[in-house]
């Protein structure tokens, strides 16, 4: 009877399983009919044009505000109830930053709007219903984001795997769109500074998608144009975030969430003062640096040059640093003795993969750079430059991702090390008497809680419960006995403390240092200093095409894992 019984429950899991499966395959099949359709587009496929293209991402965006607005609605009228959370997900910091790339976001469209005004009499319908729509998509989902990133559902199971999994693939159809239009921008500059240095034997033939007609009004039109592609970074960034959180909700749904309060991780400026000014150096520069390159590559053969190698050198100097900064906060781990959280964690879990995933497209190139450098028969002065850039790059990422996984999965200390002790003193006959146990009952919460006793304050005469003359002369004496002992047990606390103190704020000024070093790393490929594309070396080796198209599948990769590497160290910085 016991086992009958048991039978429904362990039944019941497969429909939920089966769901997972089905809506999994239902969104792998969705990702894969928009890739399709963007190749066909991107190599100018016959009968198939841009408008396809954007009509099926129209069609998923608006199934999508369909589906966001019926779970909205639900869960107003709902609101009553109370619902599991997942306090790991959707962390204030994460919901800023989306909201942030979500505004220039929206600048991008109304740019595109206003392109297609003026190209109205020769653009397709679609591309002016597109950033509408658009528009549209980014305010809601953010809004959707922000109220219920950290729900976990447990009601429509079956009905949600399907919004949500389709959420998660409409917006990776849009960051595959975003960076394959912001590639062919970059590849008809790359293809006309590649004649600067000197590779004319490499066919150049511009892919444009321009409009055949005259702009209504030219300085807009000029405005619009180039200011849609400085803004494709923050639209990229903005669409794969949201496919992470999306992700996270999705394999959330009918989890058993344990019930535990989380500690509160808050960002304060105190005590990074060096990494935050070693860091913004480095960003400063980064910036400059970033500046003149793309003033200079492409002038002549010279500027090209001395471009490069500025670019090399630099680049060379700030993964050192990071290398070494990586490896001192690795050595300080191996020097405590802190046990690891393995509860399960979606969020977390989703992290580390993404860090070690995305890296591999920076270690793809890398690897490419080296070989290229090792099976080249002439060598440019700066593609030396390129060999230890490369190598670095390859190094710094190991050492990096193996200090933000153990840190995102350290446990947190069970009480705030800023409050190290706590001392009630009582002023009685003129001498300093300590009432209170000894810090290390303190700092570990028992003395209160085994003694029951609440402890005197001021002037010995307000008192938790009324003792009388004997019980305090007897505690009186009892405390000047043990007063040495205390004193001793106290120094050695302190001085435990202190070096904790100093291992954490070595360790909080790394990660900052780290997090402005990403932020810093992430500018160059964004806005379009790439020596990947203007070295012109791993062309020669490779071939034009075939390197272009690796540099094309890498480089989105290698650019959100700056930007996910610098999301992950802002956490690790709170958590220290």
């Amino acid at each position: 009877m016991e086992q009958a019984a048991g039978c429904p429950a362990v039944g019941g899991s497969y429909p939920q399983k089966n769901a997972e499966i089905l809506s999994s395959q239902y969104g792998i099949n969705l990702f894969l009919a928009g890739l399709l359709l963007t190749f066909a587009w991107a190599v100018h496929a016959v009968g198939i044009s841009k408008s396809h293209l954007l009509s099926y991402l129209i069609t998923l965006m608006l199934i999508q505000l369909l589906w966001m607005l019926w779970y909205l609605c639900r869960s107003c009228t709902q609101r009553r109830l109370i619902r599991d959370k997942d306090t790991h997900a959707g962390a204030r910091w994460l919901k800023c930053g989306i909201t942030l790339f979500a505004v220039i976001t929206l600048i991008l469209d109304s740019f595109k709007i206003g392109y297609y005004i003026d190209f109205l009499n020769c653009l397709s319908p679609t591309e002016g219903i597109f950033p509408v729509t658009h528009a549209v998509h980014t305010i809601l989902q953010v809004y959707f984001l922000w109220c219920h990133a950290k729900d976990v559902i447990q009601s429509f199971k079956t009905l949600e795997r399907f919004g949500v999994i389709h959420s998660v693939f409409t917006n990776l159809l849009l960051w595959t769109n975003g960076v394959l239009t912001e590639s062919k921008h970059q590849l008809n500059e790359h293809k006309e500074r590649l004649i600067t240095l000197g590779f004319g034997n490499i066919t150049i033939v511009l892919d444009d998608h321009a409009p055949q007609c005259n702009c209504t009004t030219t300085t807009l039109c000029s405005i619009f144009s180039q200011g849609i592609y400085y803004l494709y970074p923050f639209n990229i960034e903005y669409h794969i975030l949201a496919s992470t959180m999306l992700y996270v909700l999705w394999k959330n749904i009918g989890r058993k969430v344990e019930h535990h309060q989380q500690n509160k991780t808050p960002f304060k400026f105190h005590g990074i003062t060096v990494g935050m000014i070693f860091g913004l150096i480095v960003l400063t520069s980064t910036i400059a640096i970033v500046v003149v390159y793309l003033i200079q590559i492409g002038g002549s053969k010279i500027k090209s040059e001395l471009a490069l190698t500025m670019f090399y050198l630099h680049a060379i100097f700030v993964l050192a640093l990071m290398c070494t900064a990586g490896i001192v906060a690795l050595l300080i781990y191996r020097l405590e003795d802190r046990s690891l959280d393995n509860s399960k964690n979606p969020a977390r879990k989703l992290d580390a993969e993404l860090l070690v995933g995305t890296a591999a497209g920076s270690w793809l190139l890398s690897w490419g750079s080296i070989l290229a450098i090792i099976c080249a028969q002439g060598h440019p002065k700066y593609t030396w430059y390129n060999l230890p850039y490369s190598v670095l790059v390859i190094i710094e990422k190991y050492i990096q991702n193996l200090f933000i996984i153990e840190s995102i999965h350290r446990e947190q200390e069970k009480a705030n090390d800023d409050i190290k002790t706590l001392r009630i003193v009582t002023i009685s006959r003129g001498s300093t008497l300590s009432l209170t146990p000894l810090y290390k009952e303190i700092y570990n919460g028992t003395a209160a809680r085994d003694s029951g006793d609440v402890p005197c304050l001021f002037k010995g005469s307000v008192c938790g419960r009324e003792n009388d003359g004997a019980a305090v002369a007897k505690e009186e004496t009892s405390q000047d006995s043990s007063l040495g002992m205390h004193s001793a047990s106290d120094f050695s606390f302190y001085s435990r403390n202190s070096v904790t103190n100093n291992k954490r704020r070595i360790l909080k000024n790394i990660a900052a240092f780290l997090f402005l070093c990403n932020l810093s790393l992430w500018i160059p490929p964004a806005f379009g200093c790439r020596p990947e594309y203007d070295n012109g070396l791993e062309e020669i080796v490779f071939g034009f095409e075939p390197w272009i198209i690796v540099v094309n599948l890498a480089m989105p990769f290698s650019i959100f894992y700056r930007m996910h590497s610098a999301a992950s160290l802002f956490e690790v910085n709170c958590k220290t």
